[in-house]
């Protein structure tokens, strides 16, 4: 892989990239009953970042088809794809691409970018920390990372809940997305 150095890093060539479907996982967390936590992730999604000569100017975007959306339960799955929560039927993608870098500081980026998802569109801030570049056996270049953020998923209409006997509500306001991939050169 060409690599250059930047700062105390080691990136890529400037270039477009395509995540690495096979070596990607976007997922999130959200507190159950006030006293657990329930994991999900999405399978179907696809993204490129754009590294820009100087990084700072670097760009991503990516589409997450709602569908996608696991949680290892069934009955629970198709709630989320109901009108009570992402409404896959009249919502089909998740969309997030960046407005800028901020930041950069010990091998993590600060980026801010517009999150949309059914039709509300607000800005977050995600803390994107940059994992290395390298080549597989097969001959590939790739690089790698670890993404980050927390949102209120009411401030994007998903509002539906229920409150509980003994006081609080099902399902927590607040959604940390973690996601952990690699992305290649695209084709």
């Amino acid at each position: 892989m060409i690599t250059r150095t930047w700062e105390d890093l080691q990136l890529p060539a400037p270039g477009t990239f395509a995540l690495d479907v096979a070596h990607t996982r976007i997922g999130f967390m959200a507190k159950h009953m006030m006293v657990s936590k329930v994991r999900g992730s999405f399978t179907d999604f696809s993204g490129t970042v754009a590294i820009a000569e100087n990084p700072l100017d670097s760009s991503a975007e990516i589409a997450i088809r709602t569908e996608s959306i696991t949680t290892g339960s069934a009955d629970r799955d198709g709630h989320l794809r109901s009108e009570d929560f992402l409404a896959v039927e009249k919502f089909p993608e998740i969309t997030f691409h960046t407005t800028r870098v901020v930041g950069y500081s010990s091998g993590e980026f600060t980026v801010l970018g517009d999150l949309t998802i059914r039709d509300v569109t607000k800005q977050v801030e995600l803390t994107v920390e940059y994992g290395g570049a390298g080549t597989n056996p097969w001959g590939q270049e790739v690089w790698g990372f670890s993404i980050t953020t927390e949102i209120d998923r009411e401030e994007f209409g998903l509002t539906w809940n229920q409150a509980l006997e003994t006081g609080g509500v099902l399902v927590g306001k607040k959604v940390k997305i973690e996601i952990e991939g690699e992305a290649n050169p695209a084709a």
